[in-house]
Order: structure tokens, then C-alpha cells, then sequence
């Protein structure tokens, strides 16, 4: 089996666990593949020119986005190692690294698939996230005003720092912060979620899977609309974003530890 490896590779941590990684899934019959760019660690090991079974993941939740995305275009599923802080979207430990290896080689790990976002932009061009897609303002003592179409219907123009647009498995980050509610990943839905907003109603709206919505800048600020955190486009007075539930899921590979709620305990040291 081939594993591609994306490492945080700015941190001591992740980096010494990869190469650990590394050696003990080569000594299994494994097959570390990619780029060096990709990877940055375990050069010693690396195969170029061979497409990964599985893309391996080492640090926090942001190294595993930048995993899922290119797992996502290769549709292969992502195995990832909690090496950051809390670290939602990982669910295996430095500890897990035997029986993690153990469960790959035997075929005998959960394969999990979950929602993605999709946002088509000005032009057209369209970007797909597994977390969350935020319209935001860019300047940082004034407020944007966003005017919210779901599913044909006009909702609402918000005065606010920004919107959030999140999936289920989005619910843990930038939403949830911005005080909208955890969310079951294996429940396929739409979060709409204000940022401080300067209105009666600043509540997440939960919304199914299927639904449309359209968010105009309806002011004379520009807006930035970033993608699982990253940089997407600016907006400008008039121009919209359309989201909607993306093409494909995205897709993980667990030692299932059992039900969200067990999950949510364990992230947040509630015991």
C-alpha cells in the first residue's frame, strides 16, 4: 500500500513523530510516496511517481484540510495523527501509531465519509472546502453588510463582522467560536452562522444538506471569502457567492472510538 505524507513541518513535533511514522510503516511493507514539497520530512523514504492508496496527515486540524483537499482530488481517503491542539478532524494519537499500522496493513480500519462545501464565485470558478466557507470583512473597525438568500427565498441582511458557512464536521472550528453548535459530522447539513453581528437575530441558522444560499455584498466594503481558512477572492459592492453542498465527500479512515458525543469529551478534557 502506498501512504502519502503531508507533515507540519514548522513544528519539531510533527516532524519527528513523521519520520517515526515513516520508518515504522516502511518496516510493515508500506510505501511512502509523493513530493518532497508534499512531504518536507522522510526524504530518505520517499518514492516519487507513485499515486497514494491512503494520504497520511501529521499535525492539527489545518494540516489535515491541506491533506483532505488533495486526498479529495485524487479520491482517496486520509488518515490523520493529532499533532496540534485539540484536533477535531484527527481521531488517531502518537500512541495509536502500532495499532494504527496494524488496522491498515489487516484492512480493518473505519472508512468514514463527510459533506463538503462548494463555493462558485464572480467568473464562475468554483472551490470546494470540507469545513466551512467565510465571507468576511477585511478592513477590521468596520462592519460589512451581507444580504442572505437561502433557496430562493431573501432571509436576511446582516450587519456583521462576516458569515460563516459550515459543515457538520465545520461546526467544531471558526462556527462554533463565532457561538453556533456542535454538530454530529454523520448529520449532512448547511450551518449559517453570523459573526458579532450588529442585528436582533444573530443565531446559527441549521439547515439540510440541500439548501442554496446566496450571500451580496449590498455595501461599499469589500469582503474576503476564504476557504478552510485559506484566502479564496475578494468581493466587491454587487458581487455574490453561491454555496452549496459539494460534488463528493470527503473521506477518512478512524480506529472508531465510538459516538461524537465520547468524541466531544475527549477534545475538550471534559473528564
Amino acid at each position: 500500500m502506498n501512504l502519502g505524507l503531508i507533515v507540519h513541518a514548522l513544528r519539531p513535533e510533527p516532524r519527528e513523530f513523521a519520520n517515526r511514522f515513516a520508518e515504522a510503516a516502511t518496516a510493515q511493507g508500506f510505501v511512502i510516496v509523493g513530493d518532497d514539497a508534499a512531504s518536507r520530512v522522510v526524504q530518505h523514504t520517499l518514492e516519487k511517481g507513485k499515486p497514494p492508496d491512503v494520504m497520511v496527515a501529521i499535525g492539527g486540524d489545518g494540516t489535515v484540510l491541506a491533506a483532505s483537499r488533495q486526498a479529495l482530488a485524487l479520491d482517496i481517503p486520509v488518515l490523520a495523527f493529532n499533532l496540534g491542539t485539540i484536533g477535531f478532524l484527527a481521531e488517531a494519537e502518537p500512541t495509536d501509531l502500532e495499532p494504527v499500522l496494524k488496522a491498515l496493513a489487516s484492512n480493518e480500519m473505519a472508512e468514514r465519509s463527510r459533506m463538503t462545501i462548494a463555493a462558485t464565485l464572480p467568473g464562475g470558478r468554483t472551490e470546494t472546502g470540507i469545513n466551512d466557507i467565510v465571507v468576511e470583512k477585511i478592513h477590521s473597525q468596520r462592519l460589512v453588510s451581507l444580504a442572505a438568500t437561502i433557496d430562493g427565498e431573501q432571509f436576511l441582511t446582516y450587519r456583521a463582522d462576516g458569515l460563516v458557512v459550515a459543515t457538520s464536521t465545520g461546526s467544531t472550528a471558526y462556527s462554533f467560536s463565532a457561538g453556533g453548535p456542535l454538530v454530529d459530522p454523520v448529520i449532512d447539513a448547511i450551518l449559517l452562522t453570523p459573526v458579532a453581528a450588529h442585528s436582533l437575530f444573530g443565531r446559527t441558522l441549521v439547515l439540510n444538506a440541500q439548501s442554496v444560499i446566496e450571500i451580496k455584498v449590498v455595501a461599499d466594503r469589500p469582503v474576503r471569502v476564504s476557504i478552510d481558512g485559506l484566502e479564496s477572492s475578494v468581493l466587491e459592492e454587487g458581487d455574490m457567492v453561491e454555496i452549496r453542498q459539494g460534488v463528493k465527500p470527503a473521506r477518512f479512515l478512524t480506529l472508531d472510538r465510538g459516538s461524537f458525543a465520547a468524541t466531544v469529551k475527549r477534545k475538550f478534557r471534559l473528564s
